[in-house]
């Protein structure tokens, strides 16, 4: 897999790109990555549609190696950024893959811009912040001012991953990936996760839609069941021994589902 490092200057940040043109006409695939993560969290999926899809990865606000905001940010300006990505590549339509932060994110370019969007690919997220939720998201920015990233990172890796995946070592380049996600841009994106509602767009999806969610995933797989039932025609795949982030923890499984939807798709 070849792909091209490309910089986006919006609202005042620098965001970074890696960009697989397979050809023109060819469709696009576009991926908005979770808190915590940065775009190589889709490196197998970016692999497995290379040569046969446009493909865009990104790293979010204040992941990676895009910069970080001032303060809070919000959902709205979340999928701001992805939609003046594609306004900078002129994508004018693509499947929109959007992972636990990405989720929100990918629903706010779809209330916003829905001639943007092909399809819809929805990654144990939610599509509003769940009950006590504001005050979970607080606690983790605390411990994080408090203990520091790599607190934060070894909690994540233990929460998403199994421990026989972390046993096995398969977790360590998320992990590190994690520890090196600035404070202030960790802050920033949880600030976003506190306090948001997109279960009016829901019931106004038309297009293509695939729900995939890890086996694991806590209580995610019976909400992400909910928000599925709230779309019409939206397909439901679990992945199992996944946790969090099954296209890292299971990118097989994932890619098969992933491909299987896409090839149904029809194509301009």
């Amino acid at each position: 897999m070849t792909y091209d490092i490309e910089w986006v200057e919006h609202d005042g940040l620098r965001i970074k790109c890696a960009v697989q043109r397979a050809g023109v006409g060819l469709p696009w695939i576009v991926f908005a990555n979770s808190v915590l993560t940065d775009f190589s969290i889709w490196e197998a999926q970016a692999d497995a549609l290379a040569g046969r899809y446009n493909v865009l990865r990104y790293d979010q606000r204040g992941h990676g190696e895009t910069s970080v905001p001032d303060g809070a940010c919000t959902f709205e300006q979340l999928g701001g950024d992805l939609l003046a990505l594609l306004d900078h590549f002129s994508i004018p339509s693509a499947t929109l893959v959007g992972l636990s932060m990405g989720v929100p994110t990918v629903l706010d370019v779809l209330r916003n811009a829905p001639e943007r969007v092909n399809s819809l690919v929805l990654c144990d997220g939610q599509s509003a912040t769940a009950p006590g939720g504001r005050d979970l998201w607080q606690s983790r920015i605390d411990m994080a001012r408090d203990k520091g990233m790599a607190v934060i990172a070894a909690d994540m890796a233990e929460r998403w991953f199994s421990a026989q995946f972390r046993s096995e070592g398969k977790h360590v380049k998320a992990l590190e990936v994690a520890q090196r996600v600035p404070l202030e841009g960790y802050a920033a994106c949880v600030g976003a996760l506190q306090n948001y509602d997109y279960r009016s767009v829901l019931a106004q999806i038309s297009v293509p839609t695939l729900i995939m969610v890890g086996e694991n995933d806590g209580n995610m797989p019976v909400s992400m069941k909910v928000l599925c039932d709230g779309i019409d025609g939206a397909r439901f795949e679990v992945i199992a021994d996944a946790g969090h982030v099954p296209c890292y923890e299971q990118p097989l499984a994932f890619n098969e589902i992933l491909l299987d939807f896409l090839s149904s798709i029809p194509r301009a």
